[in-house]
């Protein structure tokens, strides 16, 4: 039997263990419980047991489960790569999203906005390393991005995310978390504040926090394996 509401509660811990090895906040980190493939009634265990956060990587399978977890306090965050024919899905029904990465998609993303449901809130993804296999800006051209989401109108900026390469050694893991934070410091110097750092998932949690990361995304330790 999975408990995940005890799986909640040890990662709260772990994640406040890591916030305050940092000297950070715990308070300033956001656990986004990411659903994609589990059964709706672990979700809906993740809901009773406080969780508020969760991330979808299918649009049809998140708008499911919009659809029968109806509680207005739950924040719903896309986080999968966005195909065209998805945005007017995403703008009308998810909270945030995570992965945008062209313009073409955020004119999308802002004419399909529905002005009732207020601003869309928008990480713009950052193609780190440079993987040719992965989505994501680059870095080079990520002030572009930027400076274009923020003149379009029902979308929130709200900062950068990334999918670094996979690494196991702590120190390793820092470095890319560390070039996402001085992009963002970067774009706050030339007058594009934003709020969030997307960075870490279950193997590399701890250097995303120590690197200022506002939202971590863990699944499998949350939900347990996926049923095949």
């Amino acid at each position: 039997m999975i408990r995940v509401t005890e799986n909640l509660g040890k990662i709260h811990d772990l994640l406040t263990k890591a916030a305050l090895e940092a000297k950070r906040d715990p308070g300033s980190i956001r656990l986004l419980a990411v659903s994609k493939k589990q059964p709706l009634q672990r979700v809906a265990d993740a809901v009773a047991a406080g969780q508020r956060d969760f991330g979808e990587n299918f649009v049809q399978e998140g708008l499911e489960r919009i659809e029968k977890l109806p509680q207005k306090h739950l924040v719903w965050h896309f986080i999968g790569h966005l195909q065209t024919n998805k945005t007017r899905a995403v703008a009308e029904n998810f909270d945030w999203i995570h992965t945008l990465d062209r313009v073409k998609t955020a004119e999308r993303l802002s004419r399909h906005r529905p002005d009732e449901l207020g601003d869309l809130n928008v990480c713009l993804q950052v193609n780190i390393d440079d993987e040719p296999e992965k989505s994501g800006v680059r870095a080079d051209a990520l002030p572009e991005l930027a400076a274009a989401c923020v003149k379009l109108p029902r979308l929130k900026l709200r900062g950068l995310m990334c999918l670094p390469a996979l690494c196991e050694d702590f120190d390793k893991q820092r470095v890319p978390f560390a070039r996402l934070r001085v992009l963002k410091e970067s774009l706050a110097e030339n007058g594009i504040a934003m709020d969030s750092l997307s960075m870490g998932m279950s193997g590399d949690y701890r250097a995303a926090i120590w690197e200022g990361a506002t939202i971590v995304r863990i699944g499998t330790a949350v939900f347990g394996p996926r049923p095949d």
